[in-house]
């Protein structure tokens, strides 16, 4: 019998899944720090893509609680045959690992005593009773159960794709996610070069010595980007790929694990998304609209269509969930520090996607007057005046 009679290729996941969660949640408890799940962030996706990747090299049979095995209900192909995709999967997510955790690492945020910035505002926010019952379901919980899904686009390749070799598409998607990690360290280390330099900059102004100093030189290659002291006094970066895009980072973040959910679904090979040619032609559509009876005829053709594909695409969409939720409130916290200058940073620049760096270029210089352009792009790019800091 499995762990809360789940299906044989959730037992050990769910298992694992549920310790974690349990693990996290004592441990915050313990330490008033509910940074635990952060710091297995890097680690747990890894994990759980692993297992489905690897089950040929498990045991049959469970020998003690949560450790790992291949149900032989998952058939004999599954457990015996390495997946060439998805070990393409796993390696393209252990390179995911290796950037975030290198990331984490000189941030100091492995160290047991550091939390996230935002849980020590929303501590202070929430009554003690409320923050409580927030850490258990969703800092432990829900956010546990995300990382488990983020494992499920390889589980869809082992279970649903088994003995099918490597396709272009599978090509296309690797070279797309290596480029996607490129960008995404790229952005860490402007970001870690830009808070060097900041921090250097403010403490020196202040008197204070003993500072380590800042040496470009040992800064990545694109990240050396002149730093000025207008730069560090506005607070926060707006150079390089942040010039784009508030959240280079958070934007590439959410792109590779797209890719990483699109993998199984772009293959030739079921289970795929529909094709353009399986829907109704926009004349029929068009007509369709306008009839209430073919309207409904039309709705259960799409859902037809569209329902039993929703599912695969759980992970990506539960992960953009996430961070744009989670971001909204990083940038509410980042206004109330720096009110003037962040409004005009979001008036000016989009919050993931670069093209809304030029759609925003456009609406200011087709509906604002030249001298507020100028302004919004000064505490952007320009001159930063302190007197402006809090007005």
């Amino acid at each position: 019998m499995t762990f809360l009679s789940l299906p044989p290729a959730l037992d050990w996941p769910a298992q694992f899944c549920a310790f974690v969660t349990l693990a996290t949640y004592v441990a915050s408890i313990l330490t008033s720090n509910v940074s635990q799940v952060d710091r297995l962030w890097t680690f747990l996706p890894t994990i759980y893509t692993a297992y489905y990747a690897l089950l040929p090299l498990w045991p049959i049979k469970q020998s003690t609680l949560l450790s790992p095995y291949s149900p032989k209900e998952l058939g004999w192909s599954v457990v015996t045959t390495y997946n060439s995709r998805a070990l393409l999967m796993l390696t393209l997510i252990t390179t995911w690992m290796c950037r975030l955790s290198y990331n984490t690492y000189r941030r100091g945020l492995f160290s047991l005593k550091d939390e996230d910035y935002r849980w020590a505002v929303l501590r202070k926010q929430l009554p003690a009773w409320f923050f409580q019952v927030t850490n258990f379901v969703f800092i432990s919980g829900i956010q546990n159960v995300l990382l488990l899904l983020l494992g499920f686009p390889t589980k869809t390749v082992v279970m649903e794709q088994s003995n099918t070799p490597l396709a272009s598409s599978d090509v296309v998607l690797a070279i797309c996610a290596l480029l996607v990690l490129t960008l995404e360290f790229t952005a860490d280390n402007q970001q870690y070069a830009y808070q060097s330099y900041k921090h250097h900059f403010l403490t020196t102004e202040k008197g204070i010595k003993n500072v380590t100093p800042y040496d470009e030189r040992k800064q990545w290659p694109l990240a050396r980007l002149n730093w000025t002291p207008d730069d560090a006094r506005r607070g926060f970066i707006t150079k390089g790929l942040w010039r784009y895009s508030r959240h280079p980072n958070f934007a590439c973040e959410q792109t590779f694990w797209w890719i990483i959910t699109l993998f199984p679904l772009v293959a030739p090979y079921d289970p795929n998304l529909p094709a353009i040619s399986e829907f109704p032609p926009q004349r029929v559509i068009l007509i369709s609209l306008a009839d209430p009876e073919l309207r409904r005829k039309l709705l259960n053709v799409f859902y037809d269509l569209i329902a039993p594909e929703v599912i695969y695409l759980l992970p990506g969409f539960c992960l953009s969930l996430l961070f744009f939720s989670s971001t909204k409130y990083t940038e509410d916290i980042t206004k109330s520090k720096y009110p003037v200058a962040y409004d005009a940073y979001q008036r000016r620049v989009g919050m993931f996607g670069p093209l809304a760096y030029i759609e925003k270029g456009i609406i200011l210089r087709l509906w604002e007057k030249a001298e507020t352009r100028e302004r919004i792009e000064r505490l952007v790019w320009g001159k930063f005046d302190e007197q402006e800091k809090e007005e």
